[in-house]
């Protein structure tokens, strides 16, 4: 029996703001303009405003106390805050970073650098981010995000340098 209904279409929209090369998609181009790094030169004496909230905060060592904010450095971040679930994912990460070669691997007298085994790690990391979203705690996503940034920045930079 034919039905004459029109079938539901489904629409997928790319709302990113950059391309996978990095540049900024035509559409955003009138909204978003890139800024340029400031330089200041070491023989004028800055000016005595306050400098940028970006500046404060990393020159800002601990979180202050009386706000709660979330504001720590990357090594407080990425320490292990010993809950089940981080103590879970470390052996991953850093099986991860054995595979990258920036962990010595006790197993192997020399270091080896395995790609394929890194990328399916931090694919494994990158799922396990994405579906405890919003069920983490603080510190618990902090380290995760923490680590898994660290280990794709570290891909790119070691399949680079290896291809």
């Amino acid at each position: 029996m034919p039905t004459d209904k029109p079938k539901n279409e489904i629409k997928v929209t790319d709302k990113r703001i950059f391309t996978a090369e990095g540049e900024i998609r035509e559409e955003f181009r009138g909204e978003i303009t890139p800024s340029e790094p400031s330089i200041v030169s070491e023989a004028a004496p800055a000016a005595p405003s306050e400098p940028p909230a970006t500046e404060r905060r990393h020159e800002q060592k601990e979180p202050p106390k009386e706000t709660g904010d979330r504001r720590r450095s990357i090594a407080d971040k990425a320490k292990n805050p010993d809950s089940a679930f981080t103590n879970f994912i470390e052996p991953l990460i850093a099986q991860a970073y054995m595979s990258l070669g920036m962990l010595r691997n006790p197993y192997q007298p020399q270091t080896k650098i395995d790609p394929a085994a890194a990328r399916q790690m931090i694919d494994i990391l990158t799922l396990l981010e994405e579906k405890t979203a919003g069920n983490l705690t603080e510190d618990e996503e902090d380290f995760l995000h923490t680590h898994l940034s660290e280990l794709k920045l570290a891909y790119v930079q070691r399949t680079k340098s290896v291809g």
